[in-house]
């Protein structure tokens, strides 16, 4: 059975361009047999594979397992509800939701640099 992670803050990704399995295991808090497992139901994962058929993840994959992760574990979607959220059924929507969110962000940021100048 899929268990929820508690610890709901993921790290922060670093601003390299590729990243071994190891270390995408250890950012997205999934463990390396799971992701194998990912890239054979989700097409929108495809690291790329070099010597020795290593595999490497670029900043794109991550982000994508970091929402395939959100799905299966903390929403509740199945592997086949999964697919069919990244396969864009509901992309409009959450590009509205995103936009949303991010003029939130942008606004609270704004009071925040306005609380910090001060009087």
């Amino acid at each position: 059975m899929l268990e929820p992670s508690h610890n709901n803050e993921l790290p922060p990704i670093p601003g390299k361009r590729y990243f071994t399995i190891g270390e995408v295991s250890e950012l997205c808090q999934v463990k390396a047999h799971v992701l194998r497992y990912w890239e054979q139901e989700f097409p929108q994962l495809s690291p790329v594979k070099r010597r020795g058929n290593r595999r490497y993840y670029q900043r794109q994959d991550v982000l994508t397992i970091r929402q395939i992760r959100s799905l299966l574990y903390d929403q509740g979607y199945t592997i086949g509800g999964a697919k069919q959220k990244l396969e864009g059924s509901d992309t409009k929507e959450d590009i509205s939701q995103t936009r949303q969110l991010i003029r939130q962000m942008i606004v609270e940021l704004e009071e925040v640099l306005h609380v910090l100048d001060g009087p």
